[in-house]
C-alpha cells in the first residue's frame, strides 16, 4: 500500500529540504526529550536523548501519548530515498495531551487532546499558504527529517513535542487517542481528495483500490459519506475482511478479467491507494462517463497513460497529496461525529524494530501504533 507522507502522493525532489528562518521569540531553555532514533541507514531504532526548543509565543507543548508508524518511516530510517538525516527520530502521526502553551497561543489550553501530522511549519506567505493549501508550500517543514532554523526536526517517536499552534489539530474527546493517531496521515491522505473531488455523495458508487492503511480508511470514509463502496484488490483472500469487517458493499478481484468486465462503467469514483506499479487502463474502464480516478499511491516506476480510455469516456485522472491543516481539522471533526477511527495494532515502544520488520512484509492490519506514553514514562 501507499506510504502516505512524502512519496505517497506527489513526485517531488525529496533531496531538497528548505531552511526557513523566521524571527524567534524563544523564552526559557531547551528541554531534554527522550525518543527512539536511528543513527544510520541500518535503521535500527534505540533510545536517545535530544533537546526540544524553548516554547515560543504561539507554540503548543504536548505530551505524546501515541504515534502511528507509517511506511514512510521505514523508507527514511534506511535512507531508501537518499535524503535521510541522522540521527533521526521518526513519527508524523502524533497525538497527545497539551501540557503548556505560549503566551500568544489562542487555540488550545492545557489538557486538550491534540495531534500533529506530516508538517510543522510553512512560509505562510506564498499563494499555496494564503489559500489554505500549505501542504504544497515549497518551504514546507516536515515533522521530522527536515530543517528548521538550521536544526533537524524530530518526530513523534518521543516523549513530547513543541509545535506552532497553526500546525496543531484538536482531536475530539470522544475518539480514542490510539486509534486516532493514523488519521493524521493515512486518514487525511484519503479524506482530502474525497472532499476536493466530490467523492462524498450518498448513493454514488465508490471504488477503493488496495486494502491497506490508506485503503481501509477510504472504505470507512466512503461508508460514512453514504456511498456504495467496492474494494478492488489483487488478492481474493481479502474479500471476507472487506465485506464482513469493513462493511464494503462489493469486492472485485482486479486480476479476474470476467469480474472486471462485468463491473465496467459502474463506478462514479475510484480512489487508488496502491504504490506498486499496476495498470491503469482496466481501472479507468470501471468508471462511468465523467467518472474520476484519483491517485494517492505513488509507484516507484512510471505508469502507462491510457489516453484513449480517458478521452472516449470523458474521464478524469488526478492525484492528491496529504491535506491542509484546515482539512485535517475538518476530517477529525467528521470522525468525531461519525465515530470513524483507524484499525490498529497497539505495540510498546521497544517493539518498534520488530514492527518495522513486519511492516516491510505488510504484516499489519492496518496500522501499527506505538504506545509512547506507557513506554517513555
Amino acid at each position: 500500500m501507499a506510504c502516505s507522507f512524502l512519496p505517497a502522493c506527489r513526485r517531488i525532489d525529496i533531496a531538497r529540504f528548505f531552511v526557513l528562518f523566521r524571527p524567534s521569540s524563544n523564552t526559557g531553555k531547551e528541554s531534554e526529550c527522550l525518543g527512539w532514533a536511528a543513527k544510520d541507514s541500518s535503521g535500527v531504532l534505540a533510545p536517545w536523548k535530544f533537546p526540544r526548543r524553548p516554547l515560543r509565543s504561539t507554540d503548543v507543548k504536548f505530551k505524546i501519548s501515541y504515534c502511528g508508524i507509517c511506511h514512510t518511516d521505514l523508507h527514511l530510517i534506511h535512507n531508501e530515498w537518499g535524503s535521510s538525516k541522522y540521527p533521526m527520530v521518526p513519527g508524523h502521526e502524533v497525538v497527545g495531551v497539551v501540557t503548556e502553551v505560549g503566551p500568544g497561543a489562542k487555540k488550545f489550553k492545557v489538557g486538550d487532546h491534540v495531534g500533529v501530522g506530516c508538517m510543522v511549519f510553512s512560509c505562510l506567505k506564498c499563494d499555496h499558504c494564503k489559500h489554505g493549501d500549505e501542504q504544497y508550500c515549497d518551504q514546507l517543514i516536515w515533522t521530522y527529517n527536515s530543517l528548521e532554523d538550521g536544526k533537524i526536526t524530530f518526530g513523534g517517536y518521543s516523549g513530547f513535542m513543541v509545535t506552532d499552534e497553526k500546525f496543531v489539530c484538536r482531536v475530539p474527546n470522544n475518539l480514542p487517542l490510539d486509534a486516532s493517531a493514523p488519521l493524521l496521515c493515512a486518514g487525511i491522505t484519503v479524506y482530502s481528495p474525497m472532499k476536493h473531488f466530490g467523492m462524498t455523495q450518498p448513493g454514488k458508487n465508490f471504488g477503493v483500490v488496495g486494502l491497506g492503511g490508506l485503503g481501509h480508511m477510504a472504505v470507512k470514509f466512503g461508508k460514512a459519506f453514504g456511498m456504495k463502496v467496492t474494494v478492488i484488490s489483487t488478492s481474493p483472500n481479502k474479500e471476507k475482511e472487506a465485506r464482513e469487517v469493513l462493511g464494503a458493499h462489493n469486492f472485485i478481484v482486479s486480476r479476474d478479467a470476467a469480474q472486471m468486465t462485468k463491473a465496467a462503467k459502474t463506478m462514479d469514483y475510484i480512489l487508488d491507494t496502491v504504490s506498486a506499479p499496476h495498470p491503469l487502463d482496466a481501472l479507468l474502464e470501471l468508471l462511468k462517463i465523467d467518472g474520476k480516478l484519483v491517485m494517492v499511491g505513488l509507484p516507484d516506476k512510471p505508469l502507462d497513460l491510457p489516453a484513449g480510455v480517458i478521452i472516449f469516456g470523458r474521464r478524469t485522472l488526478a492525484g492528491s497529496f496529504i491535506g491542509s491543516i484546515k482539512e485535517t481539522q475538518d476530517m477529525l471533526d467528521f470522525c468525531g461525529k461519525n465515530n470513524v477511527t483507524s484499525m490498529i495494532e497497539l505495540v510498546p515502544m521497544d517493539y518498534v524494530n520488530k514492527a518495522m520488520e513486519r511492516l516491510r512484509k505488510s504484516d499489519v492490519k492496518y496500522r501499527f501504533v506505538l504506545d509512547v506514553e506507557k513506554t517513555l514514562k
